[in-house]
């Protein structure tokens, strides 16, 4: 079983940056893909973005442009790079591994990360 942990959450206002990390433990995720989501209060979690084992990204359309998803295999972690963050983006961030392809059920989820962004 995969353990994920998130971090690098916060406060940071419209139009600025936050970086978060998704740290795996357990086994390497090298092979699996790994996806971020993202659930604001009174909404359910929707898409962010996710990454195949090979490197192809693939984003929600809100947030193409804005965010970048990277992973260091050597790490064993997985990134969210927000730029030009929006009030609508603040919501609790989760990552998820997906040991069969993001098309089918993620196997693993971190405990979320908050992230606020003040107008």
């Amino acid at each position: 079983q995969v353990q994920l942990v998130e971090s690098g959450g916060g406060l940071v206002q419209a139009g600025g940056s936050l970086s978060l990390s998704c740290a795996a433990s357990g086994r390497t995720v090298s092979t699996y893909a790994m996806g971020w989501f993202r659930q604001a209060p009174g909404k359910e979690r929707e898409f962010v973005g996710a990454i195949s084992w090979s490197g192809t990204t693939l984003y929600e359309d809100s947030v193409k442009g804005r965010f970048t998803i990277s992973r260091d295999n050597a790490k064993n972690t997985v990134y969210l790079q927000m730029n030009s963050l929006k009030p609508e983006d603040t919501a609790v961030y989760y990552c998820a591994a997906f040991p069969a392809g993001w098309n089918n059920p993620p196997s693993s989820w971190g405990q979320g990360t908050q992230v606020t962004v003040s107008s």
